[in-house]
């Protein structure tokens, strides 16, 4: 059998954002001058992607950039962190996936607005066999459903493991899930999905329906919550001084897929993915403060974490 070329194949997102800095989020009909403005590249699987290269694995990215002033952002930190991108295609023309990020100085979190075109759709016909069994693993988002259906089936037809991070619901996106194995879907997506309110009872369904081996949600601040093989695992946050929360849960993914490939537990994956996600929302940016693994290391030897009494009252077993 060959010896696949990389670590982590993804399928998805990238986005170039512009952060605005405001002192505080004004009230609906309000007003108020931001203080400073940058320029940012970001999306989901990219900045994953990002991430397990700067903490050491061989990533390759499938996608379109568009040919603008922001896709050439996006290009060139894509090329600073040295992802495959033979696959990338560049679409003359188009402009590339853009959003507006206010971020409230107060407490770092942010509001975001977004618009991608359709001229980046990426066609289903684009993803063959040999361009997704080159990785160890696949790593996806929802958006272009049907591309990344066929990535996923030719990966789970192959015996690769697919990873998603999902935050809403998209039409024919169960054809994705069936061929999951880690789901780490947003604080919403799992009662969305299921209807069911008690978040414990939407990843037991998903779960229990789709058969993937881990089911999980992020929750912010209040780290992440995962299921596998009949049990919970919380894992709390970290406290960290939140200066931006952008891209969070972007490389949380990635540090997510890097514990996976390199064997860890689901309790040890969730804790250092949340070290990361922690660790990154200290800077400004998508992917401004990605950590080093001993950076990570150091803050779950050191850091108060951030423990919600809904998730810890029963984090074994349920």
């Amino acid at each position: 059998m060959t010896t696949p070329t990389f670590d982590l194949v993804g399928v998805g997102l990238n986005a170039t954002d512009t952060l605005l800095l405001v002192p505080k989020y004004p009230e609906l009909g309000g007003k108020v001058a931001f203080e400073r403005e940058i320029i940012s590249p970001g999306g989901q699987v990219a900045s994953a992607l990002v991430t397990c290269g700067k903490l050491g694995l061989r990533t390759k990215y499938i996608g379109a950039v568009g040919d603008d002033e922001r896709g050439r952002i996006q290009m060139a930190s894509l090329r600073e962190a040295a992802l495959n991108l033979d696959d990338l295609q560049i679409r003359a023309g188009c402009p590339n996936q853009s959003a507006y990020i206010v971020i409230d100085q107060s407490t770092g979190e942010r509001t975001i607005f977004w618009h991608r075109p359709d001229c980046l759709t990426i066609d289903p016909a684009q993803i063959t066999p040999e361009k997704i069994v080159c990785g160890r693993m696949l790593h996806v988002d929802g958006h272009d459903t049907p591309a990344v259906a066929r990535a996923a089936r030719i990966a789970r037809d192959h015996g690769i493991p697919v990873s998603v991070d999902v935050d809403n619901i998209y039409p024919g996106f169960d054809q994705v899930l069936a061929c999951v194995d880690y789901l780490v879907g947003s604080t919403e997506f799992p009662v969305r999905w299921t209807g069911e309110r008690d978040p414990f009872r939407a990843l037991e369904r998903i779960q229990d329906e789709y058969g993937m081996r881990v089911a999980a949600m992020t929750l912010g601040p209040n780290g992440a919550l995962a299921r596998e093989g009949g049990q919970f695992v919380y894992s709390p946050g970290f406290v960290v001084n939140c200066i931006d929360t952008t891209g969070a849960g972007d490389v949380f993914h990635g540090a997510f897929c890097y514990s996976v490939l390199k064997g860890a537990s689901v309790r040890d994956a969730l804790e250092f993915s949340n070290a990361m996600a922690a660790l990154n929302c200290t800077r400004l940016g998508a992917r401004g403060g990605i950590a080093t693994a001993d950076q990570a290391r150091d803050l779950i030897e050191r850091g108060d974490r951030r423990s919600h009494p809904d998730f810890s009252r029963n984090p074994i077993s349920r």
